[in-house]
Formats: structure tokens, C-alpha cells, sequence
């Protein structure tokens, strides 16, 4: 207890408070500094601020997992960093008796998730969500666990059983590039920015083995396909068509060089992710055949060449809005690229059919310019939509699917009863 006297404090009290000071800085002394905390319920006080800089410290120190309780806290390094994933690092925490007290790494989530599901005791069913900002590295972290999970789920004596796991991590990794060049665009915070939510679902047998896998996207940013934002770009695959066609194909596609498409904004930007080969050759690997590439591109082509479909406000409200000049060969094109007549295509951007009265009468409302303008978007957003991520469907063979829902089976019979684990990318 403090005591002045004269407002002097006393002698024991200056003695007290020296010694406070010095038990004060042997506690803060014997702090681990702070890129050494790798779980953030252990920094001192627990604030915003001190949270900030411990991560701060250990990406200085290049250490990019956190735990935060439960949760792991990982940072995109922005450089390749192949020691941190290689297949003797993944075995490190596949064999350890408790990986939770190794180094933090998205592997400890991974190998926990898999002794959960293949408990003896009590296995339930698994899920990982992988959230974050637009560039955090959801996409990068989702092929990590995908990559470990190929690896523990096989079985070391048999041969055929790591054969199966390989394929069908193949088989998913194959689908990335696809998935990407219709489903990611280049915006202000990242050039490949995931403009869709993917969940995959892997499915083990008894055994612990893993015998198949789902892919199931939703919430497609269908908007993109009409409208961008200033200084952002449309989905890579429109940009990849245009860049990376051959002679030929440009010819059967009308995508002459240097053509100017009111839906393709800032072609002049190459990127890593304009690579149309590398989706070619994913393709052909999930087994979408050439022809069936060729239809998909015809009708992307298509959609571009709807874009420049413009009208011009009609003089009458019992008249149609009339074509722009401009805009006559861009609508012939687009009709003949999608395979439509052109006068019906016409007839449904300008002309809404009204259905009423008991009798369901129909009447036939000219559209407004605005009118004609958002139906025209409405369609290239339901052909994309078809033609584009959820077109998976096309798949033949070992993919098979339902809507926008791809399956991957084991190719030597049926598996066994399944426990699934999932996890969400969004």
C-alpha cells in the first residue's frame, strides 16, 4: 500500500515500486516474442492491434499459418514456397501421433478431419471452410487439402488403391483450370478472382479409402457476363477465345483481329490466365471432346456478338424499338453463332407476350429501349449460365452429373457406402 508524506512516498514505498517495476519487466522480459506465438489466444492483450502484429511478425519471420484457437489464420506469401507442401511435410503430419502440436499448417486441419471421419469410435462426418478476402488464396489452399488427401487416403499396400486416389485427384485439379477460366475474372483486388463458390466432396469406403468425388459450384456471378465494372474484366474465357483462337476457328466464330465487343473491356491486358491452351487440354482431360469444346466457344462467341446488339428508342409505342445501324450484322452474327433464327431472337429482345384474362388471351407490348437492352442481358446470362460452369453436364464417362453437381467414381466397380468428407470453398 502506497503511503506520502508531504507528498513524498516513502522509503519502503520507493522500494515497492522498484520492485514492482522489476517483476513488471521480468514478466514482459519472459515473453516469447511475438512471430514465436503461433496461436493468437496466446498474445497479451488479446486486441486488435496486438493480433495485427503478431501476424505481421511472423510473415516477416515467413510464417504464414496461425492457429486462433479452432480456427487457422493463413497468409497468402505472394511467392512460391514448394518446401512447405512437399509430400515428405505432408507425411510428417499424417504420421505424427499429435499434429496439433506440430507447427500450424492447413496439413493439421487436413490429417485432423480425416482421423475424425475414420474414427473407430465415433466417425462423423467432416467439414472444412475455407473463407477469406478476394485473393487470400482460397483456391491455392483448397488444392493443398485436395493434394494431402490424395496422398493419406490411399492405401501404402496397395497399389491400385493409390492409383484410384491419384486419378481422382487428378481428375479434380484437371477441373481447376476449367472451372477458373469460366468462373474467375480479373477485378481491382485480384487477377484471378473466384467469382463463383465451389464444394467438393470426397467419399471414402470403409477402409478409409478413397473411392470418388464431388464437385458442385453455385452462386455463379451471372451478372459479368453483361455488365463490368470500370477497370475490371469479363470471365478469363471470353478473353482466352479471342486471344488464343486459331486462324480458323476465328474465321467459323467471327472474332476477326482487333475486334471491338461492348462485353469485353480491357483486352489489352494479358495475363497468366489468358492461356487458352491450358483449358483446352483440361477439358479434353475430363473428357469434353473437341466438338463439344467447339459448340461451347461458338456460343461464347455468340454472346459477345449479342452484346453489340444495340436499339434505338422507337417513334411509336405500337412499333418495336428499331435496330441501331451498327448493330444489324452483330445480331445476324450472334443468331447464326447461337444457332437461333434471327427473327425470333428479335421478336423476344423487342417484344413482350402478355398472358390474360380467364381465357390466358395473349397480347403482344412492344419493349422499351431500357426494356430491350435488359432482355437482351437476361439471355446472355441464361446461355452463359448453360453453356458455361454449370456445362460440366456434358461430361461423359467417369464424370457424370446433375445440374452443376460433377461426380468422379472409381472406375473399377461400385464403392462401397460412403462417409463423406466435405469442404466448402468461399
Amino acid at each position: 500500500m502506497l503511503q506520502q508524506v508531504n507528498g513524498q512516498s516513502s522509503g519502503s514505498d520507493a522500494h515497492g515500486r522498484e520492485s514492482l517495476r522489476e517483476d513488471l519487466q521480468a514478466f514482459l522480459g519472459g515473453e516469447a516474442p511475438l512471430h514465436q506465438l503461433d496461436d493468437l489466444t496466446k498474445v497479451n492483450p488479446v486486441t486488435l492491434e496486438t493480433v495485427l502484429r503478431c501476424l505481421q511478425a511472423r510473415y516477416t519471420a515467413d510464417t504464414f499459418y496461425t492457429r486462433a484457437g479452432c480456427t487457422l489464420v493463413a497468409l497468402n506469401p505472394f511467392k512460391p514456397i514448394p518446401q512447405l507442401y512437399s509430400p515428405e511435410v505432408m507425411q510428417e503430419y499424417h504420421t505424427a501421433p499429435q499434429p496439433q502440436k506440430l507447427k500450424p499448417h492447413i496439413f493439421t486441419v487436413g490429417e485432423q478431419t480425416y482421423r475424425n471421419v475414420k474414427s473407430l469410435i465415433e466417425p462423423v462426418n467432416q467439414s472444412i471452410v475455407v473463407s477469406g478476402e478476394s485473393g487470400a488464396g482460397k483456391t491455392w489452399t483448397s488444392r493443398c487439402l485436395m493434394k494431402f488427401y490424395a496422398v493419406v487416403a490411399a492405401s501404402p499396400t496397395s497399389w491400385e488403391s493409390h492409383k484410384i486416389a491419384e486419378r481422382i485427384e487428378q481428375r479434380i485439379l484437371n477441373s481447376n483450370p476449367v472451372m477458373e477460366a469460366f468462373g474467375n475474372a480479373c477485378t481491382l483486388r485480384n487477377n484471378n478472382s473466384s467469382r463463383f463458390g465451389k464444394f467438393i466432396q470426397l467419399q471414402l469406403n470403409r477402409a478409409q479409402q478413397m473411392t470418388g468425388a464431388a464437385v458442385q459450384t453455385y452462386l455463379l456471378e451471372k451478372t459479368r457476363v453483361a455488365c463490368q465494372a470500370s477497370s475490371e474484366r469479363n470471365f478469363h474465357i471470353f478473353y482466352q477465345i479471342c486471344k488464343g483462337a486459331s486462324a480458323d476457328e476465328r474465321l467459323q466464330w467471327h472474332l476477326a483481329e482487333g475486334a471491338a465487343f461492348s462485353w469485353l473491356p480491357n483486352p489489352e491486358r494479358t495475363l497468366e490466365e489468358d492461356c487458352f491452351e491450358v483449358t483446352r487440354e483440361a477439358m479434353l482431360h475430363l473428357g469434353i471432346d473437341a466438338p463439344t469444346q467447339n459448340n461451347i466457344f461458338q456460343a461464347l462467341a455468340g454472346l459477345l456478338h449479342l452484346g453489340n446488339t444495340r436499339f434505338a428508342d422507337s417513334g411509336n409505342e405500337a412499333q418495336p424499338c428499331p435496330l441501331m445501324d451498327d448493330a444489324k450484322c452483330s445480331v445476324r452474327t450472334a443468331a447464326s453463332l447461337l444457332r437461333l433464327p434471327e427473327d425470333p431472337l428479335l421478336e423476344t429482345l423487342r417484344i413482350r407476350t402478355i398472358r390474360a384474362g380467364r381465357r390466358q388471351q395473349v397480347f403482344r407490348k412492344p419493349c422499351s429501349r431500357a426494356e430491350c437492352d435488359t432482355r437482351r442481358d437476361c439471355l446472355a446470362k441464361l446461355v452463359y449460365a448453360r453453356s458455361g460452369l454449370p456445362g460440366m453436364r456434358l461430361y461423359p464417362g467417369l464424370l457424370s452429373s446433375r445440374g452443376s453437381r460433377l461426380l468422379l467414381h472409381c472406375p473399377t466397380g461400385s464403392p462401397l457406402p460412403a462417409r463423406p468428407a466435405g469442404r466448402v470453398r468461399v
